[in-house]
């Protein structure tokens, strides 16, 4: 790893993941930098708002600067504003969690989410704003997955690996089962993801499309446990997820963001991506 810049977004993106902080120490094996220089960095990123001590002489962890900037720039994107409402119904008619996943560049990042599960058993990971989203393992990534090429699905998914850490046993491990899963999901009109993304989790997405066509802004999602999510009851949810897709699709020119995100399609034509 090179370039100041490179090492202190490192170390960023890896306290991201660990709110309660963390050693000078730990961060420098993990991420494979000296720790004197590991050391320096977080001094200055300290000096610059961005990460505190958690006692003297302890952990590392990052203030709320940086997660208040991504906030700020949702709400000034028009992303929320445009997005909420269309979760909060979708959440309120399910009774289950509804995420929106955005793609940035070559990534799905989930963006905004809405809990619609008031009692009983839920699943409500709580952590997942801002987080890129595992491609093999997810439904919102096999929803995007699925408008790709199976060549272009394949390489997206080696790049970032078929195995997520801490994910459960059901992922796709290979090309072959990862391209059965993506075929059964453009078959079915909306990819699935039981078991594998967390234990006992079970999920079913589709990709949002300005006006329902054109190049994927990102994939609207709606998980639960898995004793309720079950193939029955995703038939029954496939339509109200699909028709919200829809009306975020048709929403989207409301957002700065996805007006600015608008490039030419992932898609690729349908016979291209039989003979893929």
């Amino acid at each position: 790893m090179s370039g100041v810049l490179e090492k202190s977004l490192a170390i960023i993106e890896f306290l991201v993941e660990r709110p309660g902080g963390v050693p000078v120490t730990a961060i420098a094996a993990a991420l494979d930098q000296p720790a004197s220089g590991v050391h320096r960095t977080l001094q200055e990123l300290a000096r610059l708002g961005y990460v505190r001590q958690t006692r003297i002489q302890g952990d590392y962890a990052l203030t709320i600067k940086l997660p208040a900037m991504g906030l700020g720039f949702l709400g000034r994107a028009g992303i929320t504003d445009v997005a909420q409402p269309v979760l909060d119904a979708l959440a309120a008619a399910s009774g289950e969690l509804v995420r929106l996943s955005v793609v940035e560049a070559e990534r799905l990042i989930w963006v905004a989410v809405a809990q619609g599960a008031t009692h009983g058993l839920r699943y409500d990971p709580g952590q997942e704003q801002g987080v890129v989203v595992h491609l093999a393992s997810s439904a919102g990534g096999r929803a995007w997955l699925s408008v790709l090429s199976d060549a272009e699905a394949l390489a997206r998914v080696g790049a970032q690996g078929f195995v997520r850490e801490g994910g459960a046993g059901r992922t796709p491990v290979d090309p072959d089962s990862l391209l059965k899963a993506l075929a059964e999901a453009r078959a079915r009109g909306y990819a699935v993801a039981v078991d594998s993304y967390i234990p006992g989790m079970a999920a079913m997405a589709v990709p949002v499309r300005p006006h329902g066509e054109g190049p994927v802004l990102g994939c609207l999602s709606i998980a639960g446990p898995a004793v309720r999510m079950t193939p029955a009851r995703m038939d029954e949810l496939a339509s109200r997820l699909q028709a919200a897709a829809v009306e975020l699709g048709a929403a989207a020119s409301g957002s700065s963001y996805f007006q600015t995100n608008v490039r030419a399609p992932d898609a690729a034509p349908e016979a291209d991506r039989r003979r893929a």
